[in-house]
């Protein structure tokens, strides 16, 4: 490229050089700027580069200068703050369903947001968190191509596994492949799942987007089923404790006062609580009551008390008796 071509380039040059390295604690000074442009073969004045700044301060860049002890220049606001990014490196850090390869790949990415030396505090965030990380590199694309058929109104077909004691994945139903009509994705105790109308079983059902091979967008339409065309995700998460499956109904519960918080926590502000004594109240939830469910009941301990219905009860009765068993203590009654 001429040496004339480079010169139409300073203000693109400059812009990238302030933000790649400035910020507030490590300004530019103009001498500097000079020398960073002729290195680009593009000759540049003081008197310029005053006039370059206002340029750039008029197309919307934060571009300060500073007198003093540290003059120079700097970019000021951005489009994210150091904040904002230490926040998204810490989430994509932590999210199980992210590999480790593609973390640092968009770890990388939001590093090139800020300057080179605000880069340096989110690259040591990296280290922060030790938690397990997904091997299915595929997942991450998995998820976009769901959005596109669930935006598009497309079903979606692929093959589903579990692992083995060995740690192997084994296809469910000897790998024949699933026909969905997603109806939108579920971020779960840090998975993502899918929910979506079952072709084959004709139900509404979910699956860990992680455990998804060869996922295909196809050309058939998307079922829209009855109850389930128009599904509130948050409504259905509530529901669904850790997305188990199980029988769902409406569970009525007596619950010490302590636990209006951890009950508003896990239903929410809409669910009406009814005074039952000083102490107590009662609150009837809609739930599918599975194993996990009843796990999180018995963990809040005395404090809590199913009431109705009665096949909820009998569950709960067996998880226990079979729990009492498996420790070798005597069986806990199946019924009052």
């Amino acid at each position: 490229m001429a040496r004339g071509e480079h010169q139409k380039l300073k203000l693109l040059f400059l812009q990238q050089l302030l933000l790649e390295q400035s910020d507030e604690e490590h300004p530019i000074s103009t001498q500097a700027i000079i020398h960073a442009l002729e290195a680009r073969g593009i000759a540049s004045e003081r008197k310029s580069i005053y006039r370059d700044m206002e340029v750039l301060s008029e197309f919307g860049l934060d571009v300060h200068g500073r007198k003093g002890r540290s003059a120079g220049w700097f970019v000021g606001e951005r489009r994210f703050q150091l904040p904002e990014l230490k926040l998204l490196v810490d989430a994509v850090q932590s999210c199980k369903f992210i590999t480790k390869r593609k973390s640092r790949e968009l770890i990388r990415k939001l590093e090139s947001l800020s300057s080179v030396h605000q880069a340096r505090q989110l690259h040591r965030q990296v280290y922060v968190t030790g938690r397990p990380k997904t091997v299915n590199e595929t997942v991450y694309y998995s998820i976009d191509q769901l959005h596109a058929a669930i935006s598009g109104g497309r079903a979606v077909t692929f093959q589903y596994f579990e692992y083995d004691l060995n740690k192997k994945p084994v296809f469910r139903h000897g790998g024949a492949r699933y026909t969905v009509s997603p109806y939108g994705l579920i971020w779960d105790n840090e998975n993502y799942y899918l929910a979506g109308y079952d072709h084959d079983r004709e139900a509404l059902r979910h699956y860990r987007v992680d455990k998804m091979v060869d996922l295909t967008v196809t050309a058939l339409p998307r079922r829209e089923e009855g109850q389930y065309a128009n599904l509130d995700m948050g409504e259905y998460v509530q529901k669904h404790f850790g997305m188990f499956s199980g029988r769902e109904g409406q569970v009525r519960l007596r619950c010490a006062r302590r636990l209006v918080g951890v009950i508003l926590d896990r239903f929410g502000l809409d669910v009406l609580l009814i005074p039952d004594g000083e102490d107590h109240f009662t609150v009837t939830v809609s739930a599918v009551v599975s194993p996990q469910f009843l796990g999180w009941l018995f963990g809040l301990g005395p404090d809590v008390e199913l009431l109705s219905p009665e096949w909820a009860l009998e569950a709960y009765r067996a998880q226990l008796s079979g729990v009492a068993r498996s420790c070798g203590l005597s069986v806990v009654p199946s019924s009052p």
